[in-house]
């Protein structure tokens, strides 16, 4: 019997999107005996005790099954107060299953085909191609060199099919941090063209210099805030994030998850609840100094912009390589994993390094880039 041919069933919608460059770089990893692996999105810290402790007991108490759609009562109130508490305003929740759902919701309730979304360049990698998925069309608006926002830029990419714009504070994969006068300046541009902000908050957490600032205080009323409890507590697997945002906008994404995620896994919400109290002030520090250490590893040898949050730098490699992806090739040829640019940008002359690593591995990881870009 002859074999199908694949390609006559798969949608255009699949066929549009590769496989994440991400996922490459870890199937090269399985071929390595021990790399030195910067290449990782996920804190390399343990799930607190107390959280641990809350989702073993809500699995021995047997609250096993579905939650209501919107996710358990107790979680959506304290978030709600702490928004509340932070912003000043009071906005309806949805518990979702991690952020990337909430991104995934919140793009299938705006958009209709050829509905447009202004994304900084670079991104992270879910955006573009999740808009895509939905039939919206990413336009993308470069940020190099600072990776701030130029209010400015992301006017001229406005049209009338423009519908949304998207921000994330800490970035991925740059770890800028936004202050509050670029916040208000995207608020007061989405005001003028009267666009949904929506605002990707999942390291807000993990800051280093300075409070994030509260995105949802400038337009609560066209604001949509996604966090979420993977990166700060490091518990990624247990896929738990949160949507904070209009009534009518919370109202649609609550209907969307009903006949998709159906709600957030069950005895990782009763364990977010615990994770709000946790002290993870220790990790912060912790990853504040190996920011600092990383930069002063590689600031010599490579321009970068020092980040603000989450784990990542973002550096420009050396003129002399013909991308950033020659670059990589030839550190993971060394045994260093780090991700070339072109995975989060239209362009490919910088390289994602993850610093949430151990000090003895970023160290030589960082030596060994050293190298490469001296040419030893």
């Amino acid at each position: 019997m002859s074999g199908l041919d694949g390609r006559t069933f798969i949608s255009q919608r699949s066929r549009s999107v590769d496989a994440s460059g991400i996922r490459k770089v870890f199937d090269l990893a399985a071929r390595l005996s021990d790399p030195i692996n910067l290449s990782i999105g996920q804190p390399d810290y343990p799930v607190p005790e107390s959280v641990k402790r809350a989702a073993a007991e809500a699995i021995a108490a047997d609250r096993n099954g579905y939650t209501v759609t919107q996710g358990i009562e107790p979680l959506r109130e304290r978030l709600a107060a702490d928004i509340r508490a932070e912003c000043g305003h009071a906005l309806p929740v949805l518990v979702t299953s991690g952020v990337s759902g909430g991104i995934l919701l919140a793009l299938m309730a705006l958009l209709d085909p050829g509905d447009e979304v202004l994304l900084g360049d670079p991104y992270f990698v879910i955006y573009k191609h999740a808009v895509r998925l939905v039939g919206g069309r990413p336009v993308l608006v470069d940020t190099y060199p600072t990776f701030g926002f130029d209010a400015a830029r992301y006017e001229a990419a406005v049209t009338p099919r423009t519908k949304l714009l998207v921000l994330a504070t800490p970035s991925n994969p740059t770890g800028v941090v936004l202050d509050d006068r670029a916040l208000q300046a995207a608020a007061e541009l989405a005001e003028r063209h009267n666009l949904i902000l929506l605002v990707d908050e999942i390291y807000n957490r993990l800051v280093y210099d300075a409070p994030c600032p509260a995105a949802l205080r400038h337009a609560p009323h066209r604001t949509l805030l996604l966090r979420g409890f993977g990166k700060s507590y490091g518990m990624t697997g247990w896929r738990l994030g949160y949507a904070a945002g209009p009534a009518f906008l919370i109202e649609e994404m609550t209907k969307l998850q009903q006949y998709t995620f159906v709600c957030a896994p069950s005895m990782a919400q009763y364990a977010g609840l615990a994770a709000l109290d946790a002290d993870i002030s220790g990790h912060v520090e912790d990853y504040r100094r190996k920011r600092d250490l990383v930069y002063e590893l590689l600031s010599d040898d490579f321009e970068m912009v020092r980040p603000g949050g989450g784990f990542y730098f973002f550096p420009k490699v050396p003129d002399r390589f013909s991308s950033a992806t020659a670059f990589v090739e030839q550190a993971i040829a060394r045994s260093v994993l780090v991700i070339p640019g072109s995975v989060f940008s239209e362009r490919d002359t910088h390289f994602r390094i993850s610093y949430a690593a151990p000090d003895d591995r970023l160290r030589r990881g960082c030596a060994i880039l050293c190298d490469l870009a001296r040419g030893v």
